[in-house]
């Protein structure tokens, strides 16, 4: 196979990674990102440390480890996680998350899995965050995949061809798990959905055997769940708005999220990697139409990701808030009834509004996770 097809989107090389690093520090950009990751510190001792580093594996480890735990230090109360056992033997994944935060849903996998002594894995990102070469350096410096979005179908078809092809060649040939979301964009109502497309992508890469191209690609569906859902307000406002007209994002709307998601207090986070996908289920998939056939293998995902998501007292007092009940009343406790309330209230206020219908589709975002498991 000719590698250099995906030189336009894969992570650096070790020999790229400290030219990269060396121009970040030159840019114009540095002081600032040196003062926001690590602020009051000479930005001199953080040139130092990325100069430092001449490989991701020492970016990841000296740079980001350290930024991540930082910002959950400060931002999150616990962060938990089950089924590291599943990359025993050195594993590798296609991992399949769903996604709630731009950022931190998958910094924060990397960190669980570095600080367990399994290797990180490659990143699939939208080249829509990946706004000047100075981002790029720091991301591709990071493990990252670009992902190339496009209105052009000829070009969406050519770059998601090779976007397949190179994430089989990494998990099929056992040289790195990846991770990728579910959906292009973070879930914005509290429901958790595999699309199709994704699917479909998947396979553009493979020889046409349904079930062996979807075994070889080891498919581990994995859930996200944060207390206080990153960006909440944010995500109603867009729902509110869409209900209305087109939705058109502000001109730095997306660093504003990613900024949001990475300050706001996200309360306790759970990771759980689930039991990847079976070869029975994927058989079972591939006996079907050809369209049915990436909807089936979708549900399969979904029920083990919304059945591993875990529910926090803030979900259960939004669907009793909802429905003015007390219907899972035994879920929470008055106090922590209050402090949702407030925060509702809170981020209300935020908003600058008193609106029915945005408080009910705020309270939706979190009420939505018990509705799904409730329909499994």
């Amino acid at each position: 196979m000719d590698l250099t097809k995906f030189d336009d989107i894969r992570p650096y090389n070790d020999s790229e990674v400290h030219p990269a690093l060396e121009r970040i520090v030159a840019d114009k950009h540095f002081s600032d990102v040196a003062q926001y990751v690590f602020p009051g510190q000479d930005e001199n001792l953080f040139k130092a440390l990325l100069l430092s580093c001449h490989t991701k594996e020492d970016f990841q480890v000296k740079v980001m480890s350290q930024i991540v735990d930082r910002i959950l230090k400060g931002t999150a109360k616990e962060v938990t996680f089950e089924g590291l056992e599943h990359f025993d033997g050195g594993k590798k994944h296609l991992i399949v998350s769903n996604h709630r935060d731009i950022v931190l849903d998958s910094a924060i996998i990397q960190l669980i899995l570095f600080k367990h002594n399994v290797a990180t894995t490659e990143i699939a990102v939208g080249d829509n965050l990946i706004t000047s070469s100075f981002i790029e350096d720091i991301t591709r410096s990071n493990k990252m995949i670009k992902v190339i979005r496009s209105s052009n179908p000829r070009e969406v078809y050519t770059t998601s061809k090779v976007l397949s092809e190179y994430i089989r060649h990494n998990v099929a040939n056992q040289l790195s798990s990846v991770w990728i979301a579910q959906r292009n964009g973070r879930t914005k109502d509290g429901i958790d959905i595999t699309e199709q497309g994704l699917l479909k992508m998947f396979d553009m890469s493979g020889s046409g055997d349904f079930t062996k191209d979807f075994s070889e690609l080891s498919i581990l569906p994995t859930s996200i769940s944060y207390e206080f859902e990153p960006c909440d307000i944010f995500k109603a406002m867009e729902m509110y708005i869409s209900r209305r007209q087109k939705y058109v994002k502000a001109e730095g709307e997306d660093l504003k999220s990613i900024l949001t998601g990475i300050m706001q207090y996200k309360g306790n986070i759970h990771i759980s990697f689930n039991e990847p996908v079976t070869a029975q289920e994927i058989a079972a998939a591939a006996e079907l139409d050809k369209n049915e056939r990436f909807k089936a293998l979708g549900l399969s995902m979904d029920r083990k990701i919304v059945a591993n998501y875990k529910l926090w007292p803030n979900n259960y007092i939004a669907c009793d808030m909802l429905s003015s009940s007390n219907e899972y009343a035994a879920n929470y406790t008055p106090e922590q009834k209050a402090a949702f309330e407030a925060h509702i209230a809170k981020q209300m206020a935020a908003a600058g509004s008193d609106d029915a219908e945005l408080r009910e589709i705020l309270l939706s975002i979190y009420a939505n996770p018990v509705l799904s498991i409730k329909n499994l």
